[in-house]
């Protein structure tokens, strides 16, 4: 596996080894030691299994209470995945990180606890699987706006497309009013 800081440190994308032949092909997602060697020592405690159609944007969502890491990976399809650093005492607080995934490459975004997570389907559909670190909260859950100016994020819609939200999504709170972690 090979572990790619981005912008943000903390977020990493992960290669895995994919090996394939005429059969089709055969990868690892996680391996607790590899993971623990590249700084990554999660305890993983839900996998989710997400599937959007073309144009939806899911969140930006978190936990406050119970914040969750995810390791997101795409199964069918491809997204533009956002993390957004909600730590305020991080030196890269309110920056963000777009990575594309896609199900060809076969590469993971590890979102560590105290980041919004999003992500908009680029293809006709996708699916998504990620593993979290703590279990869902209905009760704490948090929803950013997708277009707070003061994030910025570029979200690579096509000119014209308005994204297809939820309510929830479509009413999400200001970032600067946003419950953020210390």
């Amino acid at each position: 596996m090979k572990f790619t800081p981005q912008s943000i440190p903390d977020v990493v994308v992960v290669e895995p080894r994919v090996f394939g032949d005429h059969r089709g092909f055969f990868m690892e997602t996680w391996h607790r030691g590899r993971f623990a060697d590249a700084g990554i020592t999660a305890q993983f405690v839900q996998d989710n299994h997400s599937r959007s159609a073309r144009h939806t944007l899911r969140g930006l969502h978190y936990q406050y209470r119970r914040p969750q890491g995810k390791l997101v990976r795409v199964v069918s399809g491809a997204v533009a995945d956002v993390a957004v650093d909600l730590r305020r005492s991080s030196p890269t607080f309110g920056r963000h990180v777009v990575a594309r995934l896609d199900a060809e490459r076969h590469e993971e975004l590890w979102i560590p606890p105290g980041f919004a997570h999003g992500f908009l389907v680029l293809s006709e559909s996708a699916e998504l699987v990620y593993k979290c670190t703590e279990l869902y909260d209905p009760s704490d859950e948090h929803t950013i706006r997708w277009d707070d100016p003061d994030l910025a994020i570029a979200w690579p819609l096509p000119p014209g497309v308005t994204p297809v939200l939820s309510d929830k999504d479509a009413a999400g709170a200001a970032f600067r009013v946003a419950d953020c972690f210390p």
